[in-house]
């Protein structure tokens, strides 16, 4: 028993999503058997990202509220808003409505245990074998657990995750079970700080537990890091740093009560979000494709090809080369590089004698309460700060200089142009003369760089990061903390 396709995609989260439409755009509608989509959730693919935003939002905030009922009716997910990845022509949603209209076979709520490169099929958890000629690995991540870490109790009901709709489900869940409680938010990471804004809006008092020395660690630097800090211990945060979780108080239904840490300290808990970390999904893979030590993914060329020509990978499961870093290989944990890889691949496909290797510029970004951040190419190098870090408008930011270039950039409260103009000055590694002069200057010097001709250096300025255009196209999907808990707090004043 099996099914028979010419190309499948693995996975279901954001990237398998963008590279079907990227698909369509190319090859229009599907023929019968041509395409399929496996995926082990029961929804059709969706942005991740609004998980942690507003999914997370108490119901009666959202702006959007008919959109969202709309979609619901056009869904069967309970709950599940109107962010079904890439928004297509005149904001289409991808719902599975779409897919069928497109030719695209959805294999739902389906899990596979095993894949023959080699023979090119994968079996199912229900003995199916579904065969290929061309595979595109999407398999995303998934998140660490406590118990991986020898943590006792941590198979507690109250203990919460964030990777897909039903972790989301049971964090909101835990939410509406303890109003005005506690909430101890291990993690001081991406999926840390943007709960523990979500959790604060839900009217939920939040103590967040990191060992390193301040937030963000893999990104911040100790300025940065301070001004997020001070702005979440005004919003009720409170941090606890420098130490880790070493188990748990429980009641006698198995609840955790208390979460113990390692200075011995016991900190009061209705609920707990765990946000340690994640490790790609490769196993499926190992000992059959090369895999990338160093980062943990799949390696793969700049077509995004792994070491079977069969075969492609992309998002947060493929280690790929960075034309700006000297083809270093990365793997890169962000939504806009899930996107870019996607397309790519699929235009790698298609399009093979058409189709350059990926030239991506690195690019993260974060929206939490009234903050909105973007930071583009890496953090080596020394570090300038600019800009105004006290205002209750900021807008501040740093600049990363390696060997006399500009590396990275990172800006909280630009507009459009000037996330624009950083990204340029990133992209074009911007020659630094003077480092003092470049503090002075703080973004006026990315503005001037983005205004001049690009130098004949060989770094084409190519492939915007999608984030703009899927803000514009797809408001709904980009629905934000910062814009629902204003219009909350003014809402619950005037009640």
């Amino acid at each position: 028993m099996g099914r028979a396709f010419t190309y499948v995609i693995l996975g279901g989260g954001v990237a398998a999503g963008y590279a079907a439409l990227e698909f369509v755009r190319r090859r229009g509608d599907a023929a019968p058997g041509e395409l399929c989509i496996i995926s082990e959730e029961a929804v059709a693919p969706y942005e991740r990202p609004a998980l942690s935003k507003g999914y997370l939002l108490p119901e009666g905030a959202c702006l959007f509220q008919s959109r969202i009922k709309e979609c619901l009716r056009k869904t069967c997910a309970a709950r599940l808003p109107g962010f079904h990845t890439c928004v297509g022509a005149n904001d289409e949603l991808l719902t599975t409505k779409w897919y069928k209209e497109q030719g695209i076979e959805l294999v739902l709520g389906t899990k596979v245990i095993s894949a023959d490169v080699r023979r090119k099929t994968l079996l199912t958890a229900t003995g199916e074998t579904i065969s290929y000629k061309t595979l595109i690995i999407a398999t995303g991540a998934r998140a660490l657990k406590l118990q991986e870490f020898g943590i006792q109790g941590s198979d507690a009901s109250n203990i919460c995750y964030l990777r897909n709709i039903d972790d989301a489900d049971k964090l909101v869940n835990a939410m509406k079970s303890c109003p005005g409680g506690n909430a101890v938010v291990i993690g001081g990471g991406y999926i840390g700080m943007e709960c523990a804004a979500a959790l604060v809006t839900n009217k939920i008092r939040v103590t967040m537990v990191f060992p390193e020395k301040h937030c963000m660690g893999r990104l911040f630097t100790e300025k940065i890091a301070e001004y997020y800090e001070d702005y979440y211990t005004s919003r009720g945060v409170t941090f606890v740093k420098g130490t880790v979780l070493t188990s748990f108080e429980r009641d006698t239904t198995g609840k955790v009560t208390a979460v113990i840490l390692k200075d011995g300290r016991h900190l009061p808990a209705d609920m707990v979000v765990v946000g340690i970390g994640i490790r790609a999904n490769t196993s499926l893979f190992e000992g059959q494709l090369v895999m990338s030590m160093e980062n943990g993914g799949i390696k793969v060329n700049g077509q995004l090809q792994t070491s079977d020509s069969s075969v492609y990978a992309v998002g947060d499961v493929a280690a790929f080369p960075i034309k700006l870093f000297d083809g270093d290989i990365r793997r890169l944990e962000h939504v806009d590089s899930a996107r870019r890889t996607a397309r790519h691949a699929v235009a790698s496909i298609l399009e093979p004698s058409k189709t350059r290797d990926i030239d991506y510029l690195p690019f993260f970004y974060s929206r939490v309460f009234t903050l909105s951040w973007q930071f583009y190419g890496d953090n080596v190098g020394e570090v300038v700060h600019f800009g105004d870090f006290t205002s209750s408008s900021p807008r501040f930011g740093a600049y990363w200089v390696n060997k006399g270039r500009i590396a990275g950039a990172f800006l909280e409260g630009g507009s459009r142009d000037e996330y624009e103009a950083i990204s340029v000055a990133v992209r074009r590694k911007a020659k630094v003369a003077n480092m003092a002069e470049l503090e002075k200057q703080g973004l006026a010097f990315a503005i001037q760089e983005s205004q001049t001709e690009a130098p004949d250096c060989g770094l084409a300025v190519v492939g915007k990061p999608t984030y703009a255009w899927h803000a514009t196209a797809g408001v709904v999907a980009a629905v934000s903390i910062a814009a629902i808990g204003y219009w909350y707090g003014r809402k619950r004043r005037r009640w």
